[in-house]
């Protein structure tokens, strides 16, 4: 994929929240944000940015010309539309680099000079806010690229029949599938990698300590779940992560299992090791997807609260 680029058209700051900003040549970032704004500090939005093309789409409605730095942006763009990017998106200009932490914002109105003198906002539609993944120095008309986040997904199928194919893993590739289609229904970009292994504690160990050295962003596992003499994974990941997430699973047992049963024997966990989400499905296609309905369903708010992002 080609890289997108844009081109910072105007740098702006102001000292206190809600006013408009005025024009910089160049601005010093450090890990608080712009030095000098009124919007640093230790959160999630700490830089907002809008596009050149969305204040000249604006100034139509409000029949005027609209400066630079007038909607309270830090960073006005030109070349891409900026406010199609998605949290963990990533903008970068020499050293500096941003991730985006949320897009739009709730305007405050009356309370805001910005409002009072437009009547109206661009922002809360088009203005993206980032924060500071690594500090330097940016100048006016300098290039931004833009990196679209890729989210990495780790499955790994514990079969001992599997591994020795007596029969075909189908979990596995069934979970493969259904997580690229979510995330690809979220226009996210997603890989994956996919093992099969036996129902062997160590290995399990080994891949798992492996997906979180590699910086996978979740950790599936299929199968071994169950109360067998085999079933390993549940006590092994236990072991393993730094904090378990018990309400998703019992949810899910719990829904399931009031229509059949046999869901409630089955011991799946969810935690977090370091920054990577992981969890432990049953192994039949069926359950994977009863399990990933469910966890589709809190899989973004996880990142963002794991990645310290306000997103209530």
């Amino acid at each position: 994929m080609e890289a997108q680029t844009c081109k910072i058209k105007s740098l702006n700051i102001s000292e206190k929240k809600g006013t408009i900003k005025t024009p910089r040549k160049e601005l010093k970032l450090n890990l608080d944000g712009i030095e000098g704004d009124a919007h640093a500090g230790k959160w999630h939005r700490q830089i907002s940015l809008l596009a050149a093309e969305s204040i000249k789409s604006f100034e139509g409605e409000l029949g005027r010309e609209i400066n630079y730095g007038e909607f309270a942006e830090n960073i006005t763009t030109e070349g891409i539309a900026v406010h199609k990017a998605m949290p963990f998106d990533r903008f970068r200009a020499g050293n500096v680099e941003l991730e985006v932490t949320q897009i739009g914002k709730k305007c405050h109105g009356d309370n805001c000079e910005i409002f009072q003198l437009a009547g109206k906002c661009v922002m809360p539609k088009e203005g993206i806010f980032c924060r500071v993944i690594k500090p330097g120095t940016l100048s006016e008309n300098d290039t931004m690229e833009y990196l679209p986040k890729t989210f990495r997904i780790k499955v790994i199928t514990l079969s001992d029949r599997a591994f020795q194919g007596i029969y075909k893993d189908k979990s596995g590739p069934l979970l493969e599938k259904l997580s690229k289609d979510w995330f690809t229904s979220k226009t996210y970009l997603c890989e994956t990698s996919r093992t099969v292994i036996p129902d062997e504690k160590e290995l399990l160990e080994t891949e798992l300590q492996n997906a979180v050295n590699n910086r996978f962003d979740i950790i599936y596992t299929t199968g071994s779940t169950g109360i067998g003499p085999r079933d390993i994974a549940p006590a092994v990941i236990q072991n393993f992560i730094d904090l378990e997430i018990p309400g998703i699973m019992d949810h899910i047992r719990l829904k399931y299992g009031a229509e059949k049963p046999n869901a409630l024997l089955s011991r799946s966990i969810a935690g977090v090791k370091d920054k990577t989400l992981v969890f432990s499905l049953p192994g039949s296609t069926k359950a994977v997807n009863e399990y990933l309905t469910e966890i589709h369903k809190i899989l973004m708010h996880s990142f963002l609260m794991l990645h310290g992002i306000d997103g209530h």
